[in-house]
């Protein structure tokens, strides 16, 4: 969905640790969302963890739920999956979507989702954060997940009576 990106200020969220994973196709195009994923970070005042890397999108929620698991308090994850000649895109973008749905909620814990589901290389470009782009969905996706920390932070715990 492209648009107005709300603007949300982030603050110090420096108590947190975030983890980056991103698939390993489309190099270039991951390096940009990465790039933005890094910036709202420090942003908010998160030192960036190194990144994570998996072979492709399909494995970002099994990889994000073993980061959440070992103690990071959101993940984000980017990557870039390219329509093709045959129904395989509508299974990655699927399986992927659903994957980290089910991680977020069993977890408790914010992911942000930077995966651009696309049909052209220059789609995907254009929502990368690389210079010239329209949307930076690296940046985006992160300060999603850093919202929801806060939101989380600032609840009011509910007590039983």
């Amino acid at each position: 969905m492209s648009g107005v990106v709300p603007k949300i200020s982030l603050g110090n969220l420096s108590q947190f640790r975030v983890a980056i994973i991103s698939a390993s196709w489309h190099e270039q195009i991951c390096a940009d969302l990465i790039a933005g994923a890094r910036r709202a970070l420090l942003e908010a005042k998160i030192e960036p963890e190194p990144v994570i890397f998996v072979p492709g999108s399909f494995e970002l929620p099994l990889a994000a739920q073993l980061s959440l698991d070992s103690g990071f308090d959101a993940a984000v994850v980017l990557g870039v999956v390219l329509r093709g000649e045959t129904p395989h895109f509508d299974y990655v973008c699927q399986g992927v979507t659903q994957g980290v749905m089910q991680v977020s909620l069993t977890r408790s814990k914010p992911i942000g989702f930077g995966v651009l589901t696309v049909d052209t290389v220059d789609q995907a470009i254009a929502r990368s954060g690389a210079s010239g782009s329209k949307e930076d969905k690296g940046f985006d996706s992160t300060v999603a997940a850093l919202e929801l920390l806060r939101v989380k932070r600032d609840l009011p715990v509910l007590r039983k009576s």
